[in-house]
């Protein structure tokens, strides 16, 4: 598996292969398929891979809490509402929803573990989305992904092998 360091770079070398093999899923790969295939290697490569070494998705992205788990996540931090969202948080444009507005992610600790554990926001959990369905209608997120997760990059590399593609 690549090292978490050089997912940016070994990424930009494929960006073009992986755009074409997205083009390729897009009108080759049967949808319901597709999904079997992404959610066997997601399992598969998160089995054993250990997320609190990498955490690139904690140092790039925002996370999403929505309004309704702020109490929650405030009293797991020994905070107020209030002062959870004020130090925090910054409100989107989306009713109900708050992201993180420091980067790496102020829940990122040291060792790689997140300050609000199982408390943790879906799309922290969820994230690279490689096991979610409807992969052949989100395979631009899929790229996004690629460039940020060892793993969802592992598994691009393995879906074009199994699929027989060959960049021209």
């Amino acid at each position: 598996m690549i090292k978490p360091a050089q997912i940016e770079q070994e990424a930009k070398k494929k960006e073009n292969e992986n755009i074409k093999f997205r083009s390729f899923l897009k009108n080759h790969a049967d949808e319901e398929k597709l999904d079997q295939d992404f959610a066997r290697l997601h399992k598969e490569l998160f089995s054993g891979y250990d997320c609190s070494k990498c955490r690139n998705c904690c140092k790039l992205y925002s996370g999403s809490i929505p309004e309704e788990d702020l109490e929650q996540d405030a009293a797991l931090l020994k905070l107020t509402k209030e002062q959870f969202v004020d130090f925090f948080l910054e409100k989107e444009k989306t009713d109900g929803v708050y992201a993180t507005k420091h980067m790496p992610c102020d829940f990122l600790e040291e060792d790689g573990s997140c300050k609000l554990g199982d408390c943790r926001p879906d799309n922290c959990k969820k994230y690279p989305y490689t096991d979610q369905p409807d992969r052949l209608w989100s395979l631009y997120s899929v790229l996004e992904a690629v460039e940020v997760c060892p793993v969802a990059f592992e598994i691009f590399e393995r879906l074009k092998r199994e699929y027989g593609f060959r960049s021209r």
